[in-house]
């Protein structure tokens, strides 16, 4: 064998099974790919599924498996060893699907191994005019079985319904205590943010089957929904537990420029809509006010926007040692993905870089249970994974 193909063939070699335990959830490629040369990583991309149509989120289960949401056809996919399953799950609720409505988050119960359930996020239909209904967000639950929701309940349903067809949220994430957290967005009704008798431009917390903590920050104010943790959220469409600090984080996005990214604390206020950086989408200034007293500033804020996603902090990381600590967002508008990198001391944003410029519209990103960074675009209806090189 001659010396070239010998060295060709050692990299490669060294390459697939260097990482061989880490082959959970879909296989290595063989080959690498065109390498992306960012500031502190090397990697290529790997598309590991293909043919959905408009995704919105993933979970990745701890046999290997990988459900998918489809906002617009309300379907819950299945990928089994690898393979986009044709079949869709039964079980899950018709959905209301005008404009950014549909079947939206899906997560897995902490003790998922133990009793199979899964959440979901979605908006559906409420009373009114047939064809001119109201709608909400809802949480529910039910046990996956197969191919089969099994027993769906809802746990949740956010007030007041609205006519408008946005700002639905909602991720859904699991801190380690158990508590469930999740967002509404405002539903284009900027001053719901700032009142408590509803859950629009909030975050809630609650417990696994609903039920709501006594210790809720607003539980003690009159009139007040208990199940609030945080006001004046936007429109929150990413959202994590960070790894490090078991702190919820969020990214929300404003009306023209005032995206941002914040830690959510129980109790406080994020300003909507008496602080912003962003305008109205006609131009017209909403505040003069970028930061007032007993309004919370945020870690970091785009303007103009760049409509963030689904969300990921790289953690004690062996695959992406240069990128720990930092936090990837998905941009929708801005077609990228975004990496921030964070001074945690003072909870401030340091750093950007803009990753894959033009790919698509990332709606969803995630670090898996394998360490990997996977990303969910809805330009083409695929999932990718960053592959590192060193």
């Amino acid at each position: 064998m001659p010396a070239s193909v010998l060295l060709i063939f050692m990299m490669t070699t060294s390459f697939v099974f260097a990482q061989h335990d880490r082959e959970h959830y879909f296989a290595l490629p063989s080959e690498q790919g065109e390498v992306i040369e960012s500031e502190d990583q090397r990697f290529f991309l790997q598309t590991v599924v293909e043919g959905l149509a408009n995704p919105w989120a993933m979970a990745f289960l701890p046999n290997g498996n990988v459900l998918i949401t489809e906002r617009d056809t309300g379907n819950l996919r299945m990928v089994v060893n690898g393979e986009l399953q044709q079949e869709s799950i039964s079980g899950v609720p018709d959905i209301y699907n005008r404009n950014q409505g549909g079947l939206l988050d899906v997560a897995i119960h902490p003790d998922f191994e133990s009793n199979n359930i899964i959440y979901l996020a979605l908006s559906v239909e409420r009373g009114g005019i047939p064809g001119r209904r109201n709608a909400t967000t809802i949480i529910g639950r039910g046990e996956l079985n197969g191919y089969s929701l099994d027993n769906f309940e809802t746990i949740f349903s956010g007030e007041p319904e609205s006519r408008a067809p946005f700002h639905f949220g909602s991720r859904i994430v699991f801190d380690a205590d158990g508590y469930l957290y999740f967002a509404i967005g405002d539903r284009g009704e900027m001053g719901n943010a700032q009142k408590v008798d509803n859950h629009a431009g909030k975050v809630m917390r609650i417990y696994d089957d609903g039920r709501v903590p006594s210790d809720n920050p607003f539980t003690a104010h009159n009139g007040a929904q208990p199940e609030l943790f945080t006001l004046g959220n936007r429109n929150i469409q990413g959202m994590v537990v960070h790894p490090g600090t078991g702190e919820v984080w969020s990214n929300e996005h404003g009306p023209r420029g005032g995206d941002e990214i914040n830690i959510i604390r129980a109790g406080l206020n994020y300003g909507w809509p008496e602080i912003t950086h962003g305008v109205n989408y006609d131009g017209s200034v909403i505040t003069t006010d970028t930061a007032a007293s007993g309004l919370e500033q945020p870690l970091h804020h785009w303007t103009p926007s760049i409509a963030p996603s689904g969300m990921a902090i790289v953690y004690d990381s062996e695959l992406y040692p240069n990128w720990n600590g930092d936090v990837f967002t998905g941009a929708l508008a801005g077609q990228h993905l975004n990496r921030i990198v964070v001074d945690m001391e003072n909870e401030r944003s340091i750093h950007e870089e803009r990753l894959l410029s033009g790919i698509a519209r990332i709606r969803d990103v995630r670090v898996a249970p394998d360490g990997y960074l996977y990303i969910l675009e809805e330009s083409n209806g695929r999932i990718m994974r960053l592959i590192p090189v060193e």
